[in-house]
């Protein structure tokens, strides 16, 4: 796994080691995940590196795009909080983590995805456009038909599959489907980091550092970064926004649910006056 080449700070004290009991916030908190990764610039490379099956030896450069504020209070319109990544100032990388599945995932991300994949300089030619990835982790199942824990898709011929380009990259990884991690997905250590981020104990986390001593920094950054007051109250306002919001979608769903059993209700009953209303007629045509 690619994140074995770096170096193992092992005389190093990391204060996470410490630390016990449960995580006030993890990796699956979106504003926790930011931090750690804006926070960490060891975490984002050995990320990528996984991700993208690159050796750590040709991560020359990794430059957050769009850095914000520790502690920083998010609006509505960003609550995405998606990490924009240019890599080695020849590709960009769009990195997210979403725990809630509103049902619109497929055409977000392809906008993302297309929006940056429009990178061109304006009057220069369009064969200077960076190559460009989206990275989604998820914590649920994208095609409940079909569940996969690393999924590469690219644009390909429907016929026969010949790549049309491989600039244009939507990688989206399954945090919960991790058993179903591939040889080569082991070989890359991605299920390892889909097990860190949905780690909810530093005990968890001890095991895991134990046998991949370079995600050490990371964990320095979780335990850091839930030190932080200003990331704290950032994170509990991130889980509050996101309970909320599944309770209006439950709301919705139940409300849904009632108006399509008030519409059969209706339907069935239409069609008993029907049924009805065309007995008397015979009746009447009969006598």
């Amino acid at each position: 796994m690619p994140t074995s080449n770096t170096t193992n700070n092992s005389d190093m004290h990391y204060q996470y080691l410490n630390a016990t009991g449960k995580l006030k916030y993890n990796m699956t908190n979106d504003y926790m995940f930011r931090m750690v990764l804006q926070r960490d610039r060891n975490t984002l490379m050995n990320l990528i590196s996984s991700v993208l099956d690159l050796p750590l030896s040709e991560i020359k450069d990794v430059k957050i795009e769009n850095v914000i504020e520790p502690g920083k209070a998010i609006s509505d319109k960003e609550y995405q909080l998606d990490i924009l990544v240019l890599l080695n100032n020849n590709t960009y990388i769009n990195i997210e983590m979403q725990v809630v599945n509103y049902d619109n995932w497929i055409n977000r991300s392809l906008a993302y995805l297309c929006r940056r994949f429009d990178n061109a300089a304006r009057g220069k030619d369009y064969n200077d456009i960076k190559p460009v990835y989206h990275v989604g982790f998820l914590d649920f199942t994208l095609f409940e038909k079909h569940p996969e824990f690393f999924a590469k898709y690219q644009v390909r011929n429907a016929r026969d599959g010949y790549l049309y380009t491989n600039n244009f990259n939507l990688y989206v990884i399954e945090l919960n489907h991790t058993n179903m991690a591939t040889h080569n997905d082991k070989r890359l250590g991605i299920d390892i980091w889909a097990k860190l981020f949905k780690a909810t104990t530093w005990e968890e986390i001890k095991m895991i550092t134990q046998d991949n001593p370079s995600m050490n920094s990371t964990a320095e950054s979780i335990y850091l970064s839930n030190s932080d007051f200003a990331i704290q109250e950032q994170c509990r306002a991130r889980e509050d926004a996101i309970a909320h919001e599944k309770y209006q979608q439950q709301l919705l769903e139940e409300q849904t649910k009632k108006l399509e059993g008030q519409a059969k209700q209706i339907a069935d009953l239409s069609a008993e006056i029907s049924r009805l209303t065309k007995l008397l007629e015979d009746n009447a045509i009969k006598h």
